[in-house]
């Protein structure tokens, strides 16, 4: 039986060369250029039909330019002839033409047979949606599935699992809520609720990630591979990782040391570390959660990063995505003295070095003219409340040119006489000015402050809500 290519709306298509795809083991997953959605639905509360929307719009549903992924997009649903303008097919084997990547949202029972067929028609990567496998007790199922995936050389991403995404080329093979921009974090993580929590974060921080994966059970595909995978990649300066346990224990070692010696940041969120966390991870992945000791002694002799938190995770990677490492030699500028205290005070705890301002550099300070004589004298450099823009720039160009000083913490607090966007300009044109010396921002506030927030996050200075985020992204930059 003959059938004609789905009809879809009319999107401008990327094309992939084949050399893309054979870059990698996993390069199918990343770059595929056509991807089925087997389990389509008509029913917008059915996970189906939200995968098969994100491949169609891009996923961007806030962006009236969203644009949809740039290859072909095939629907698979025996019971349907079309869902969203794309043509249904009554199985994989039916679709004209090679199929990169297969997304599968069926019960479990059906998973099988559909792999089988997926073998049977060449694809080579498979994200498994579809949950009821080893994480509620049924595991001989979940091998039965890879081994059936094995035979025909197919990987599997899953199963239980969000799906992954690909800002840059605007593929969304998830059920997120949408897709972040583009930018320079690979967020791996074994929670998908936690992943998709994060997109949305993302959106209102206006946060920016070169891919997010789901790894789900990771009955193939697991964090080894994935972290060389992202090592290799040149869209990605840092991994960031939410693990709650580890299956291949040398395997992730390896990919770890592998990232160190490529010098490729690596940031590790390890959940499970209580007892209640072990047995919470045990019924959520199928996850033996490995021992809190071993796994941060692992982190600690392959160079990778540890976080002790959700913020501590992105804070670290940001600081690591955008900035380069320095010397243990800061200085804080503020308009606060309270946040000056609490700066030094996290400083003193994470051993970041505020260091001491020279006699000629307070000269330096005062010739400016511009800072008023009740300024602190000292580092943290309190420029009092009601600083000016103007008043931050020449601090902040005597502080840069300083050798003796590698990176700078500017802290906002706000007045009626602060100027939020101003100063967020200033400190995007200082990053320009000395690419070599990280900026860190710290813009306390909220409505007032989010346009200049969500400025400095899109042009590469990383911002912080909170002090203490600030300090430990100061420690993770500094050797």
């Amino acid at each position: 039986m003959t059938h004609k290519p789905a009809a879809q709306k009319s999107f401008s298509r990327r094309t992939f060369p084949l050399s893309h795809l054979a870059a990698t083991g996993l390069s199918a997953f990343f770059q595929p250029r056509s991807v089925a959605v087997i389990g389509a639905s008509r029913e917008p509360s059915k996970v189906g039909h939200g995968v098969l929307k994100n491949l169609l719009s891009g996923g961007v549903f806030y962006a009236a330019s969203a644009k949809p992924f740039g290859g072909k997009v095939y629907a698979v649903n025996p019971q349907a002839k079309k869902i969203l303008g794309a043509r249904c097919y009554p199985s994989v084997l039916d679709i004209p033409g090679l199929v990169d990547l297969a997304v599968v949202s069926v019960p479990a029972a059906a998973v099988l047979d559909v792999v089988r067929q997926c073998v049977q028609k060449g694809v080579k990567a498979c994200i498994l949606i579809s949950a009821g496998f080893s994480e509620s007790g049924q595991s001989d199922l979940q091998q039965s599935i890879v081994a059936a995936a094995k035979k025909g050389g197919m990987r599997i991403l899953g199963p239980n699992t969000l799906g992954l995404i690909r800002p840059s080329s605007r593929l969304n093979a998830s059920f997120g809520l949408t897709t972040p921009r583009p930018g320079k974090i690979a967020f791996l993580s074994q929670s998908g609720a936690l992943a998709d929590s994060v997109i949305d974060w993302a959106l209102e921080e206006d946060y920016a990630f070169s891919a997010i994966v789901s790894v789900g059970n990771m009955a193939d595909v697991g964090f080894p591979e994935l972290i060389r995978h992202f090592v290799d990649d040149v869209q990605t300066r840092v991994i960031s990782v939410y693990a709650e346990g580890v299956q291949d224990g040398p395997g992730f070692v390896k990919a770890l040391q592998y990232a160190a010696k490529k010098n490729k940041p690596v940031v590790v969120l390890h959940g499970g570390k209580s007892k209640a966390g072990k047995l919470a991870a045990s019924t959520h992945t199928a996850s033996l959660a490995s021992s809190s000791a071993v796994f941060e002694g692992v982190l600690r002799q392959t160079g990778a990063r540890s976080a002790d938190t959700l913020s501590d995770l992105f804070s670290i990677s940001s600081a690591l995505s955008a900035c380069s490492p320095c010397r243990n030699a800061w200085a804080v500028v503020t308009n606060a003295g309270g946040v000056g205290v609490l700066l030094s005070d996290y400083a003193d705890r994470f051993g970041v070095t505020l260091v001491p301002l020279s006699g000629s550099v307070l000269k330096k300070l005062d010739r400016t003219k511009k800072l008023p004589s009740t300024w602190s004298h000292r580092n943290p450099l309190d420029l009092i409340g009601d600083a000016t823009t103007e008043r931050y720039g020449a601090a902040l160009d005597v502080l840069l040119k300083e050798p003796s000083v590698s990176g700078v913490i500017v802290a906002q607090t706000l007045q009626t006489m602060t100027e939020p966007m101003a100063n967020a300009r200033l400190l995007v044109g200082a990053k320009k000015k000395f690419p070599k010396k990280p900026v860190l921002a710290v813009f306390l506030g909220g409505k007032y402050s989010r346009e200049s927030m969500q400025y400095l996050n899109r042009h590469g200075v990383p911002q912080f809500n909170e002090p203490l985020q600030a300090v430990k992204a100061a420690a993770a930059l500094s050797f």
